[in-house]
């Protein structure tokens, strides 16, 4: 079989300013990667790449061409494992672009089954989840703002940004704005091991579901401090990025949150959720600020998780692609009716 390949780099305006305790993002450059069959039939991914983890779209576009190197020469979009291992074998890292090209090829892959991408592995659509939809840092009353409008688009789980000095007037002001609300929040390294121990206590009485990353990842001793401490689950982001990562969080924290853009691809994703669940753990799946190019993969994962981020498309402005039903917030993958992932342009 002749697989022919391309990509292209999308910059993606947000619809607000997208602030966290690392700082402030206003456009997410995303990489498509398209791959097609000798039939015409196409499959579409995408690398979110993050530069917390060393990659920009720049360090995406150089590596691709080597990347769909090993797919054209495989030539068979269903050698799944062939094309992955030759990819590590090409590229040890760039771990968004890696799932760039594993994204589209499971979804050209599932096409060529004439199904959606969960029944192409055999999922059950029922035992979905419900993603939370993220309110980034601001000012206290715009946040509180923001919160209102969520709640009034439909969206009952939030996440809420944490790592300022007024992180307790931030959660008043959207529990405040959101009283029935499941709330978690995240604090993306910001806090040292005691600070956190003591939030948990606070965050507790606003009835928060659990912290996500309240230390810093390469701080282990303190996550785990923290994990021993806490009044609230605690859940594991920038300390798991790999499969290696997972054994190490037992006894650290209660939740392993994935992210396709940290670990390479969908099948990788698999072996970490599976991982996560031989340890003890509970599994989220996250997300970067995507395109439904890449998100709706991500959806597909939803029956074999506890928890979802998966807002990223949520967040942009404009989205070039369509997803999977995410009615307030529920992965909907029944409602799926296309072959693939679900992902199709809007243009």
């Amino acid at each position: 079989m002749t697989l022919t390949t391309e990509f292209d780099r999308v910059g993606l305006p947000l619809e607000h300013a997208f602030t966290i305790a690392r700082g402030t993002t206003a456009t997410a450059e995303n990489v498509v990667v398209r791959i097609e069959d000798g039939d015409g039939t196409t499959g579409v991914g995408a690398a979110a790449p993050s530069a917390h983890y060393g990659e920009t779209a720049g360090t995406v576009e150089a590596v691709l061409p080597d990347l769909l190197s090993v797919v054209e020469a495989v030539g068979d979009p269903h050698a799944l494992a062939r094309i992955e291992t030759g990819m590590r074998e090409t590229i040890e890292g760039n771990p968004a672009a890696r799932c760039a090209v594993s994204i589209a090829l499971h979804d050209l892959a599932a096409k060529r089954a004439d199904l959606p991408l969960y029944r192409y592995w055999g999922l059950d659509p029922e035992r979905s989840v419900t993603s939370s939809f993220t309110i980034g840092l601001d000012d206290t009353e715009t946040m509180r703002e923001k919160t209102r409008e969520a709640v009034a688009a439909g969206y009952g789980t939030l996440k809420v940004k944490l790592g300022t000095p007024r992180d307790e007037e931030i959660v008043e002001a959207v529990r405040d704005a959101a009283p029935d609300a499941t709330i978690r929040v995240d604090a993306n390294e910001a806090w040292t091991p005691r600070e956190a121990v003591a939030n948990t206590e606070w965050l507790a009485d606003y009835g928060v579901e659990f912290v996500e990353q309240p230390v810093p990842a390469e701080n282990t001793d303190g996550l785990e401090f923290v994990y021993e401490r806490s009044a609230l689950p605690i859940a594991a982001d920038e300390s798991c990025v790999t499969l290696a990562d997972v054994p190490e969080l037992a006894g650290r924290a209660d939740i392993a949150n994935i992210k396709l853009m940290k670990c390479g691809g969908l099948r990788e994703a698999k072996r970490m959720i599976h991982a996560a669940r031989a340890h003890g753990l509970e599994v989220m799946l996250g997300c970067m600020v995507e395109t439904n190019a890449a998100i709706a993969a991500a959806c597909h994962l939803a029956p074999l998780l506890d928890y979802a981020d998966l807002d990223g498309s949520l967040l942009l402005a404009d989205d070039p692609y369509e997803g999977v039903p995410l009615p307030g917030g529920y992965v909907d993958l029944a409602a799926v009716e296309r072959s693939g992932t679900g992902a199709r342009s809007v243009e």
